[in-house]
């Protein structure tokens, strides 16, 4: 990553590296053998002490998990590390960027790729392994890829295990379970239909489930038209168990997204593709509200690798990458200014998002809510803009902001995840503390009691500390609320440990917990009976 970019750490200290015996280093050696590769190079030491043992210096690099900007500051600091190393089969690479590449082989959206796969995504990334390494790991950051997942969808609510098992809840007249019936669940219940395969993503709509595969394929059940009502649908259409989307079946899909009128899914390549909804005004692309073919998003996209996709009501952000850093776009519907652009105007094409240069930001995460959307930057700060109905903007009013804005009320605190909704913005900070703001209506942003000791419906205009996820040994590390405009929101908090707690309107059984009789709500954070870890 550019050092002279916002947020960057100082250089590490390598400069000085102590000779010191070689024999120090023999039973390390020994026990650190590299058998993936030999090498070929000279046996007499060179500027650094361990030059006459690259196999132990590669072991020590992929098994510290150094990040892509540390292999490059040891290139920059130290010959050793930027000349040739001389490993067979690949002898012109230097010690640094062999270590990203075994790295990217961790991954596992990157182990079944082809030599000719690497490649055009090596050169889609700026030629570097260590950049592919970079791209590979803020997808990772982004959507908790390979991680436990907690989904609120509008009515149901899906979670992913780390193992890759699907348990589902909620509401599910249209069968966005998954379980071949149309019978609501209150209980957390695994998608038996999907033993074997193993889930590493998933998306929620209205009345509608997708989930991904370690392999790349999408599944998907539930309602089979677009929009956010019942009426009008084709019952005979109906998926009531996970159908695999034959249209996909040629993209390897890492990332998926569901707004009201259409879907998004990312590539591991970086390439977005889109169905449904896509008429010429808005994406790009000519599409009827039932085309399930995927389009790729025409424009600058097309040859910038994207690392993550957020989709709101009638519009789409996308986190692109670049070596030099990360940039947003934006593209569909420009009403109230969440497209970020200064303006109110559609957009036809993807368009990049300018105010962030502006503010000197690198953007690092996106949450595209119903109406509004945010930004946490490299450095911890959070942007905001759109909509600012109930205060969701965080800046203390109401007003619509249509280019994004600092949070101010959050400068002092580092903020690591942000997850948006209908009116409603939750942020996380790295160690954990959680604030929420905007629309209070039912009960999903956490602060549980008013001044009269009752539930607060009240709206938050500037960001406010949730002190009833301030836990114990444990800390939140992601929020998912509802993203509908015709549902009342619930909202889940997923801790390092893999506990849930959930909060907010549960009608529909979509907390996950068995509500009292005529219960409609639940205003404090409660443990659900699942275990994520």
């Amino acid at each position: 990553m550019d050092a002279t970019t916002s947020g960057a750490s100082p250089p590490l200290p390598y400069h000085n590296i102590i000779d010191q015996p070689l024999s120090l280093i023999t039973p390390l050696q020994q026990t650190c053998q590299r058998l993936q590769r030999r090498c070929y190079g000279i046996s007499t030491p060179g500027e650094f002490p361990l030059a006459a043992h690259p196999s132990v210096v590669l072991h020590v690099l992929t098994s510290n998990h150094l990040d892509p900007q540390e292999l490059a500051y040891l290139e920059a600091t130290c010959k050793f590390f930027r000349q040739p190393a001389n490993f067979a089969p690949d002898t012109e690479l230097s010690i640094s960027e062999l270590a990203a590449l075994d790295m990217c082989q961790e991954r596992t959206i990157f182990k079944p790729m082809s030599f000719e796969e690497r490649e055009v995504l090596k050169q889609r990334c700026g030629g570097s392994w260590k950049l592919v390494l970079r791209f590979l790991l803020a997808g990772e950051y982004c959507s908790r890829r390979e991680k436990s997942q907690m989904l609120a969808g509008p009515g149901h609510s899906v979670a992913v295990t780390s193992k890759g098992e699907v348990y589902t809840f909620g509401s599910n007249s249209l069968g966005q379970l998954g379980h071949g019936t149309l019978v609501d669940e209150w209980k957390p219940r695994p998608v038996r239909s999907l033993q074997g395969i193993k889930i590493v993503q998933a998306a929620v709509g209205a009345s509608r489930t997708m989930l991904i595969s370690d392999t790349g394929r999408v599944y998907a059940f539930g309602k089979d038209t677009f929009g956010e009502t019942e009426f009008g649908v084709d019952w005979s259409k109906l998926l009531t168990t996970p159908q695999l989307i034959e249209s996909l079946k040629n993209v390897f899909v890492v990332q998926a997204s569901i707004g009201n009128f259409f879907t998004a899914v990312l590539s591991r390549e970086g390439r977005v593709y889109t169905f449904s909804w896509g008429s010429d005004e808005r994406l790009g692309h000519h599409t009827q509200l039932n085309d399930v073919e995927p389009h790729q998003l025409k424009g600058p996209l097309e040859n910038i690798p994207v690392v993550q996709i957020s989709a709101g009501h009638c519009y789409l952000l996308a986190l692109a990458y670049a070596p030099r850093g990360m940039s947003v776009y934006s593209v569909g519907c420009g009403l109230g200014g969440k497209l970020g652009h200064g303006t109110r105007s559609d957009e036809k094409y993807p368009k990049l998002i300018e105010e962030f240069h502006t503010l000197n930001l690198q953007p690092v995460m996106i949450s595209a809510g119903s109406w509004h959307a945010a930004v946490v930057g490299q450095d911890g700060r959070v942007c905001t803009w759109g909509w600012g109905r109930h205060g969701c903007l965080g800046h203390g009013n109401e007003d619509c902001a249509i280019a994004p804005k600092v949070v101010e009320a959050l400068s002092q605190v580092k903020v690591a995840h942000v997850a948006t909704g209908d009116y409603t913005t939750f942020a996380v900070s790295e160690d954990g503390n959680v604030y929420s703001f905007g629309n209070g209506e039912s009960l999903s942003l956490g602060h549980a009691t008013g001044a009269d000791g009752q539930p607060s419906r009240e709206n938050v205009l500037i960001p406010k500390l949730v002190t009833s996820l301030k836990l114990e040994k444990e800390k939140v590390v992601q929020i998912s609320l509802t993203n509908s405009v015709y549902w009342n929101g619930h909202t889940f908090a997923l801790t390092d440990n893999g506990n849930v707690y959930a909060f907010g309107s549960g009608d529909k059984g979509q907390l996950g917990i068995q509500l009292d009789v005529q219960q409609m709500e639940r205003g404090n954070p409660e443990q659900v009976e699942i275990d994520l870890s």
